[in-house]
């Protein structure tokens, strides 16, 4: 069963595999990276880690039982309790709920582990696919995105608000009341 990973340093040769075998298939739906992204793959990784280590972002893979990565989910910008959502998938899991999936348990983790209390997330108006895993995870549109944000096309933000869930909620019993109703 695939597990979503924090992005760390050992991470490096499978996320580079995953970028390489998906570029075209991204590439279709979003600004390609260019060559030079490739080209200086390992300085970009360690200023990624960087970010993640100052707070200034999470950064999230969807790891394969054979250590492949399957997608990648970034929290970016972090602050005042708000974060850029950012995410991909590999072509040959795309279609299957992967992404709306493991978008909803970032939004769980943003919560309770970043204490985020909103995301945001862009989408171009023809990645249909993206719009459609926004949706489903609960985000709602809320404007126009900037065609610079979104590599020249005009988009739409999306956002979702966080509800940050108090410790006694995961208590069994709490969901027996909210299940049966109190007594």
């Amino acid at each position: 069963m695939p597990e979503l990973k924090r992005l760390h340093v050992s991470h490096v040769p499978a996320v580079l595999a995953f970028e390489l075998a998906n570029r075209a298939y991204f590439a279709a739906s979003v600004s390609d990276r260019g060559d030079d992204f490739f080209a200086r793959f390992t300085d970009r990784f360690n200023s990624l880690l960087a970010e993640q280590e100052a707070g200034i972002c999470a950064f999230y893979v969807l790891v394969a039982e054979d250590s492949s990565v399957l997608g990648r989910f970034n929290l970016v910008d972090i602050e005042d309790h708000t974060a850029e959502l950012g995410y991909r998938v590999a072509q040959h899991v795309a279609g299957r709920g992967v992404a709306t999936a493991t978008v909803r348990e970032v939004c769980r983790l943003a919560a309770a582990q970043h204490r985020l209390r909103t995301l945001r997330a862009a989408t171009a108006h023809q990645n249909v696919a993206s719009q459609k895993v926004l949706t489903k995870a609960e985000f709602v549109p809320v404007g126009p995105a900037d065609p610079a944000h979104i590599g020249g096309a005009a988009g739409t933000w999306y956002q979702r608000d966080l509800v940050v869930q108090p410790y006694s909620a995961n208590l069994p019993g709490d969901r027996l009341r909210e299940d049966r109703g109190h007594r």
